[in-house]
Order: C-alpha cells, then structure tokens, then sequence
C-alpha cells in the first residue's frame, strides 16, 4: 500500500520497494526527483516528519537522505534543510527543422469584421478596471437586473446621445454579450410575437441570417441597387434589419429619402426597424458621422450597438436601445445574464472618464491613414481596381473587372493573404446579379504589417 506526505503544497506519494526500508525509501526518492515530481529547490520533510508520516524509524529516512545527499540528488545546509539539488536538464534531442511558415496559413489578414486587436488601449483599461472595482458597491456583484448594470446603461445613454444621437433612456437599454446575442433575442421576441420572416438586406453576414432563423424567422433579402438598400416595398415582413449608416460590407449610407419611407412604413404597418450601427463612429468624409436612424422615431427602431469594432470583440460587450413594449420581452429571454458585472463596469468608467473618446479619436485617425494609403496604392499600381462606398468604417469594397473574383482569391492566398471575396457576403435568395470584388478589412492587420499586407494585396490584384 502506498505511503504518503504532504507538505509546501506537496502531495508525493512513495512505494519503497526491495530487501529494505532504507533503500526503498532511497529509490523512491530518487525517482520522484528523476521524472520531475519533485523540482529543483524544493525543500522536503524533516527526517522526524518524514519517519512519523511513514511510521519507519527516524534514521532510516536520515540515512536516505545522507545517500541521496552524496549521489547529488539532494543538498543539505545548515538551517536551509534537505531540498532537491539543481541539476543541468539533459540536451533535449535534435528535431527536424521546421517550416518557419505553414503555408496553410495566411501571413497577412485583410478579413473583414476586427479591429487592430494591437491597439487595444491595455493600460487605459486597467486602470478604469481597478477603478471600476473600487467603487463598485457590494450588490454589484450578486445576479442584478437582467437589463445589466445601471452605470453602464447611464453611461450608454449619454454617450449614445451624444455621439450617435439615439435618443436613450438608460431603462430601455438592455446590456448583452455581443451584436450576435443581441440579435438572437430579439429573433426569439419577434417569433415570439407572432412574425415568421424577416426582411435582411441583399448582402450581409450569413452567421446573422442563421441567428434569425434559428429563432424561427425566415429572412427574406431586398433589392440592392446603386443607391443601396430598395427601401419602397418590405413585402408581409413585420420588421427588418439593416445597416443604414454604413451598409455591409456594400458600403454605402441609407439615402434620407429612404431613410423616411422605412420610418413611414414602420408607423403604418405597426413594423419594427433592427439598426445594426456597427461602426458608426468612423467616418472621415465629414466631421460628425451621419446619426442613428432610431432618432427619428425610438418607438419603432430596435438600436443595436456593440464595442466589438470600437474596442474588441473578445470583450463580449453589446447593447440593445429597444421601444419599452420589447425591453421586458428581451429580459425575460435572456438580457445580461451572460455578461461579466466587471467588464460592465470597467466599460462605464472608461466611457465616463472621456477614455472611450480618446481611444475613438485615435482609432479614427489610424484607420483613416490606412484607408488613404489603400487607395492612393491601388491608384498607382491597380488602377483597374476601384475602391467604392463611402469614407467610413475599417473595411472597403474592391470592385474587380468581371469574371476575377475567384482568381484574385487564390492568387492572394499564393501571396500568404487571407481576403474575402464579396460573393461569399451574398444572400443565396439574392435576385440582383452577382459583382466581382473583394471586401477588404484594413482595420484587421496591426500596424507594424500594414505596409507588407498593402504590398501583398497590390501582388495579388489584376
């Protein structure tokens, strides 16, 4: 039967085996030390201990260690105790070189969607974390309200206003664990409200369309023209999701002409509007960014904001500014159950410090640097390719000459790069003809890559 000790946090267990106790109890030592079960420097039992815990005789285990000690397995100092000797790690055996680059693997990221993760403000963030959790009040901590902690909502409410001009009540806003859980819920509310489709634009996220219908919305796409979303007729659907500041990935603004005639339809069908404003606070063709569509009538307008393109994704920090009917239907589906009380707070306080406003200001500033940079490089060494859409956002639409998407694609993976072509954005009940172009996330790569990634995307192009 195995014996044991525990000591310094150590749980060893030893079988001494052969002709006697003391040399068992030796080889069993010396093993523990041999395969690592017993590190460098760490300091053993006392002879007294050791032998009461084992029941043997005090000498027995003295002479153990006086072995282990000569064989250099152990040391023993005055007043420092017996600890396991350092000992040179044995030279680990030669291996086969390897492929400094799976080439698998893309070297360089132009795929829509992220930010430079590289820039997120860590030292900012810390700080509003400690604090955040200094101040927080011992409740903040227990299960709370399921439309998420009142700071942040307050927090929300007056930056929202201000920036986006969403008219926010801190009580119809409801915290959640990203766009995609924001949007699940709702789905769920609408289904749950009798609607059984819902009207999506022509291109967009198919990881979207599949949350709605697997709340039990069938989504229906909308006509798509050079003007952007055809607004004019929404069909039996009872309500919609669009992108009206900065479409995905087209990149186009809803026009203001339809901009009302959704507005109109919403106030007489009874319809309800689902704003995707993703990345609403960059925009560089103008000093304010065009304002949330949910200004013009709160009442019909659910307002979906998130931090994942702000701050990053892997925050899982989103919010809901719904009508007041909606607010306790999402709630009882969900609400902010799964999102952290300490992200919550720590993003109040970054908010409320003017944090958030700084980080924004020089996030607008490096992503339109890039974007510049894109288009003055495409300008001089791909002047077939041309770059569309609005001055906005971290991703930009490459129009191809017809028939090279697919060819561009592959030759950018030869080049390393990982890029998306704008068939794959496409709905497959789409009727407009399909455009060959690339959709280029240049918000994605860090800083120190962006002048190879822009050389690696001019090699690949036509």
């Amino acid at each position: 039967m195995a014996r044991s000790w525990a000591t310094y946090g150590i749980d060893l267990h030893l079988e001494p085996a052969g002709p006697g106790l003391r040399r068992g109890l030796t080889d069993a030592l010396r093993e523990a030390v041999r395969s690592g079960r017993l590190a460098p420097g760490v300091r053993l039992p006392s002879s007294r201990s050791l032998a009461a815990d084992l029941g043997i005789a005090r000498n027995t285990v003295a002479d153990a260690y006086a072995d282990l000690v000569a064989e250099g397995w152990l040391t023993a100092r005055q007043g420092s105790g017996t600890r396991v000797a350092d000992r040179p790690a044995p030279p680990a055996p030669a291996a086969a070189p390897v492929e400094r680059r799976d080439p698998g693997r893309p070297r360089y990221d132009l795929k829509p969607g992220t930010p430079d993760l590289a820039s997120f403000p860590r030292e900012e963030w810390l700080r509003a974390t400690r604090r955040a959790l200094a101040a927080a009040p011992h409740d903040a901590f227990g299960y709370g309200d399921r439309r998420g902690r009142v700071e942040l909502r307050t927090a929300l409410a007056s930056y929202l206003s201000r920036a986006r001009g969403v008219r926010a009540d801190p009580e119809r806003i409801v915290v959640c664990a990203g766009f995609a859980q924001g949007l699940h819920l709702l789905g769920q509310a609408l289904h749950r409200r009798g609607l059984r489709s819902l009207a999506v634009e022509s291109y967009g996220l198919d990881v979207h369309w599949n949350l709605v219908e697997r709340a039990g919305l069938r989504t229906v796409p909308l006509p798509f023209d050079a003007h952007g979303t055809v607004t004019d007729d929404l069909g039996s659907s009872g309500a919609v999701l669009l992108t009206p500041a900065h479409q995905f990935p087209m990149g186009l603004a809803l026009r203001p002409d339809r901009r009302a005639a959704l507005v109109d339809w919403a106030r007489r069908t009874g319809g309800l509007i689902l704003e995707d404003d993703y990345d609403g606070e960059f925009r560089y063709d103008r000093r304010q960014p065009v304002g949330a569509l949910q200004d013009l009538d709160p009442d019909h307008v659910a307002y979906l904001g998130t931090a994942s393109k702000s701050l990053a994704p892997g925050l899982r920090l989103g919010w809901l500014v719904l009508p007041q009917p909606l607010v306790e239907e999402v709630c009882a589906l969900g609400g902010a159950g799964s999102t952290g009380v300490m992200e919550q707070l720590t993003l109040a306080e970054f908010i409320s410090c003017g944090a958030y406003d700084r980080h924004l200001r020089s996030a607008r500033l490096r992503y339109r640097r890039r974007r510049d940079a894109l288009v003055a490089a495409l300008a001089e060494r791909a002047p077939e390719v041309t770059v569309t859409g609005i001055a906005a956002g971290l991703h930009a639409v490459l129009r191809l000459p017809p028939g090279t998407e697919q060819s561009v694609v592959r030759a950018a993976a030869w080049h390393g790069l990982a890029v998306h072509g704008l068939s794959a954005f496409r709905h497959p009940a789409a009727g407009a003809a399909p455009l060959d172009a690339l959709v280029i996330g240049y918000g994605t790569p860090p800083e120190h890559a962006w002048t190879a990634t822009l050389d690696a995307l001019c090699a690949s192009l036509p």
